[in-house]
């Protein structure tokens, strides 16, 4: 499919995790209470991005999260509940189905949340490549992980995020995309070496407010500042 087909035929699901307990392996990096003003502005960044790709047609964020709901819904991203007696799989399963409720051939997608300097273009060369197959997926940064993965309509989308998730979802059929000159879709953020990869890259206006670029190897220079997360400190 070409360019021009592929605009605005993704609808991307986006799960987030109460931001108490969200970016525990950042714990090196940054202290408790400053956390969860991360992972917040890493979801902003995401969805504020995602929001700007020309093959994304809408975001639907799966949280239960008061703050990060009402933060993302002012991006303009829809915001559903996540389901209770879940995992992270299930979480995904059930908003590809929630969105497949409301059109239901709909090309569904699941996407990180931590994703602070994913770049809109990029975004589209990934689900531009992502058409041409019935089930798609991009491996993070580390050839781990899974940062993507894609369903084209009346595929299900079969989830199998979590550790070693590129050896799953390749044994579940899904086929690898391989495309250089995406950096930004594939760093997600866990560790402070991933954040300095990522603000390396450039981050987007949520994250960069956060003051993070003198980074220091002792962690985030403004983990005591305590100003609110989401206003533009920690």
């Amino acid at each position: 499919m070409g360019s021009d087909g592929a605009r605005g035929a993704w609808t991307l699901v986006v799960p987030l995790k109460p931001l108490s307990r969200a970016k525990s392996r950042l714990a090196d990096a940054a202290a408790d209470h400053a956390r969860p003003g991360l992972a917040l502005a890493f979801a902003q960044d995401t969805v504020g991005a995602a929001l700007a790709c020309r093959a994304v047609r809408g975001v639907t964020v799966v949280t239960d999260d008061p703050l990060a709901a009402r933060e993302l819904s002012a991006l303009g991203a829809r915001v559903l509940p996540d389901p209770p007696g879940g995992g992270l799989n299930a979480v995904l399963a059930q908003g590809a189905l929630d969105v497949r409720r409301q059109s239901p051939a709909a090309a569904v997608a699941a996407l990180n949340a931590d994703l602070p300097a994913l770049r809109p273009a990029e975004l589209e060369q990934v689900l531009e490549a992502a058409s041409a197959f019935p089930r798609a997926f991009l491996a993070d940064a580390a050839g781990v992980g899974t940062t993507l993965l894609t369903a084209a309509p009346g595929v299900e989308l079969s989830p199998a995020f979590g550790g070693p998730s590129r050896a799953r979802h390749r044994a579940s059929g899904a086929r690898e995309i391989r495309l250089r000159g995406v950096d930004s879709v594939r760093r997600d953020v866990d560790t402070a070496e991933d954040l300095r990869a990522a603000l390396a890259l450039g981050v987007g206006p949520h994250t960069a407010g956060l003051g993070l670029a003198g980074l220091p190897p002792g962690g985030v220079p403004c983990a005591e500042r305590g100003s609110a997360p989401g206003r533009g400190g920690l």
